[in-house]
């Protein structure tokens, strides 16, 4: 797996074969559901928006690939061809996945291509997909009363897909660019094996640092620190979970946490 610079280097990664099974997944578990059900994690959002929301996602990435922009799009709008009614959406949502799979069967995803994220070839796509799918499958659950199940590989490579592309989203997540200090860092590390994240917030902006052996020993003595594992970790960067839950441990500047929790909004 080709990472960008200073991003960590996790277990390498099926994104494209993991976008299938996170999305048969996400819709084995709303066919039955009541499209109506309120996503408590996703405000203001029912089950049928969510899936609504999931498979326009992968149509519209779907289009970038296809297209191989070089350059961003001026427009956002894509044929969704969304059933009449939401009970409708799971086999919707299936089929956004198996176009996106036929499209990765057929793309060079190593070929270069416009991105809003750090790694500018067609593979980011497919790898964002995956965490967009997943995320929301998780969402599902929770709306459901189940305990999502995230494989500790995918989720520590959520992790660093997060770490690493959260620079770019200002477009978007307009709050990171109060993400800001004085040499302030914050050290994410996973619990259930080897995933170990140093952000480093700069007056001029933040980012990742590569763990070289400086960086760990600045690692050392971040500012604040969180472990957790790596389901645990990605759920947190994410919003899904709280800092506050004793599954974490939580060491150093709560105030430096509080700053980066509100302004990473994803």
């Amino acid at each position: 797996m080709t990472t960008p610079e200073n991003e960590p280097v996790t277990s390498p990664v099926d994104h494209a074969a993991a976008v299938a099974a996170e999305t048969a997944r996400f819709v084995t578990t709303v066919r039955a559901a009541d499209p109506a059900t309120p996503v408590p994690t996703c405000p203001g959002w029912t089950l049928s928006d969510l899936v609504r929301h999931t498979g326009s996602v992968q149509r519209w990435f779907t289009v970038l690939l296809r297209q191989k922009l070089q350059e961003p799009p001026r427009s956002r709008d894509v044929e969704l061809n969304l059933p009449p009614t939401p009970d409708g959406y799971p086999a919707w949502l299936a089929e956004a996945a198996a176009q996106a799979g036929a499209e990765f069967a057929s793309a060079d995803l190593d070929a270069p291509m416009w991105a809003w994220g750090a790694d500018q070839h067609a593979r980011f796509w497919v790898r964002r997909m995956l965490f967009e799918t997943l995320v929301h499958r998780v969402d599902a659950d929770l709306a459901l009363g189940l305990d999502p199940d995230i494989d500790p590989v995918l989720a520590a490579d959520g992790v660093s897909e997060f770490l690493t592309n959260l620079p770019f989203a200002a477009g978007f997540a307009p709050g990171t660019a109060a993400l800001r200090g004085a040499d302030r860092t914050i050290r994410f590390t996973r619990t259930d094996g080897d995933g170990d994240w140093l952000v480093r917030l700069r007056p001029d902006g933040f980012g990742l640092v590569g763990l070289d052996r400086e960086a760990r020993e600045a690692a050392a003595s971040a500012d604040a620190s969180v472990r957790g594992t790596a389901a645990d970790l990605l759920l947190l960067l994410y919003g899904r979970l709280d800092r506050s839950a004793d599954r974490f441990e939580v060491r150093g500047d709560d105030e430096l946490l509080a700053h980066w929790t509100t302004n990473s909004a994803f």
